[in-house]
């Protein structure tokens, strides 16, 4: 018996381990095509506007999200709701602690990154980059400290919205890739199929 549950682990593990290092080179190139465009665009943006204003459209965060939304499209916290909800909240909370707490490093970052968890947990928005933009917010260049709650609106959701824009046509090109891909949308995931499977 024991010899038995032994060797089911093992082709278990075996199993595990052989589909976790595939290579799907398809995956693979959908992943990067969709990042390099999204991140490119708001570089882009960025390149264009920087020269003649202040304005800031690239923000370390949306590397992070870039990440979940073109690698791991299947995860709960890749989804539309996550993606701008959990930076939206993560950004005002950040913007606020800059504001009314005093500018002590050690007291307003771990504050900023604690406060914007707790706040995407209540609102189920949880998204893992989200707690990098409460912390650009207060540990970020004057550039972005002076911005004030302009921060919440550019960069974040201008660069939240293109990222999520890039997301919904490249993770939807195959029949392999749905996005949304949570439960709570599966309306949608219906319409994008058709769109992209039917025959013009």
């Amino acid at each position: 018996m024991a010899v038995q549950k032994i060797k089911r682990s093992y082709r278990k593990t075996k199993y595990i381990l052989y589909k976790e290092t595939l290579v799907d080179f398809k995956e693979h190139f959908w992943a990067f095509l969709g990042s390099f465009i999204g991140i490119g665009l708001i570089a882009y943006l960025q390149s264009r506007t920087l020269p003649n204003s202040d304005v800031v459209y690239l923000i370390g965060s949306f590397g992070a999200s870039s990440v979940l939304v073109y690698g791991v499209i299947q995860s709960p916290l890749a989804q539309p709701r996550n993606l701008i909800g959990g930076h939206l909240i993560s950004a005002i909370i950040g913007v606020s602690v800059c504001k009314f707490v005093p500018d002590i490093v050690w007291l307003t970052a771990p504050l900023a990154v604690s406060l914007s968890i707790v706040f995407m947990q209540m609102t189920k928005t949880l998204h893992p980059p989200g707690g990098a933009t409460a912390l650009i917010a207060v540990t970020g260049s004057s550039e972005i400290k002076n911005l004030g709650y302009w921060y919440v609106f550019s960069p974040v959701l201008t660069g939240v919205l293109i990222l999520l824009a890039v997301a919904l046509v490249f993770n939807n090109m195959t029949t392999n890739r749905q996005y949304p891909n949570h439960k709570k949308y599966p309306q949608f995931r219906k319409r994008m199929t058709t769109i992209f499977t039917t025959k013009r």
